[in-house]
């Protein structure tokens, strides 16, 4: 099976070529420039260069998230395109497990790791068994202090563009962590391709983007709407607490009250 494999989660953008579990080639790049940019042109010249086309591909496989929330947008619709123009079976991978292929030589727990800001790293953990990667959890966008704990204590190997950041935390905690080298550490298309294999393509429009959390333009909105709710509940906490004080003020006081029923039952006696 000939698979077009697209990974555009993060800073670094990869396309590959591959007939099953062998690598044809692969174009990587982590310059900075935008991947609506980079990303079309390294597929043109990656198969031009191998005599080859999409027209003639068995599968198109693209890192679905979690990662950028633009990275993965591009990528995803990259994919999408290419797969209705020419008709093809297309499956979206997790970036994490993708990340984790480049681990298989090292053996051990692998553990991905991307920057998620705040404080948090999206992340899952894979332990390499008759050399293919095996889910240990769930993706997750988790804080480097639980992820600490979590690890402490194994034989763990990083790898993504949070490593670095996660490395140092790791250091800091008193956990020692290996660390991928240079040519592994980024996500890579190699990986997406491998990870395609066992998983059911579909067509076109049963490819979404998988985020993991919302986004910062979502977040901002959720937080507002949060916080306009919260001051029209304290209007209106306030307007029934004065109405409140001002039924009390105008009510005749327990005393008041009792005199004035005793003066009604007394003049209806007299009557």
């Amino acid at each position: 099976m000939l698979i077009l494999a697209l990974e555009s989660s993060a800073k670094a953008a990869s396309v590959a070529l591959m007939e099953d579990e062998k690598l044809i080639a692969q174009y990587s790049q982590c310059s900075g420039l935008t991947h609506s940019r980079t990303l079309l042109p390294m597929v043109d010249d990656m198969l031009k260069n191998t005599e080859n086309t999409v027209a003639g591909v068995d599968l198109i496989a693209v890192a679905h998230g979690p990662g950028s929330f633009t990275g993965i947008r591009i990528g995803v619709s990259t994919v999408k395109g290419l797969a209705w123009a020419a008709d093809k079976m297309c499956v979206g991978v997790s970036t994490l497990e993708a990340m984790a292929w480049h681990g298989v030589p090292a053996g051990g727990i692998i553990c991905p790791v991307m920057d998620a800001r705040r404080s948090q790293v999206y992340n899952a953990l894979f332990e390499i068994k008759d050399g293919k990667p095996v889910r240990l959890c769930d993706d997750r966008a988790i804080a480097l202090s639980e992820l600490a704990g979590e690890i402490r204590g194994k034989n763990v190997f990083l790898v993504g563009d949070g490593a670095f950041i996660a490395q140092e935390h790791m250091k800091n905690a008193g956990i020692d962590c290996r660390m991928a080298p240079s040519n592994l550490v980024y996500q890579s298309a190699y990986g997406v391709g491998m990870a395609a294999l066992d998983k059911t393509p579909g067509t076109a429009d049963d490819l979404l983007p998988v985020y993991l959390r919302l986004s910062q333009a979502e977040r901002e909105r959720a937080e507002a709407e949060a916080a306009a709710r919260a001051e029209e509940a304290a209007r209106e906490e306030a307007a029934r607490a004065a109405a409140e004080a001002a039924a009390a003020q105008d009510a005749p006081s327990g005393e008041t009250a009792t005199a004035e029923a005793n003066e009604t039952a007394e003049a209806a006696t007299e009557e």
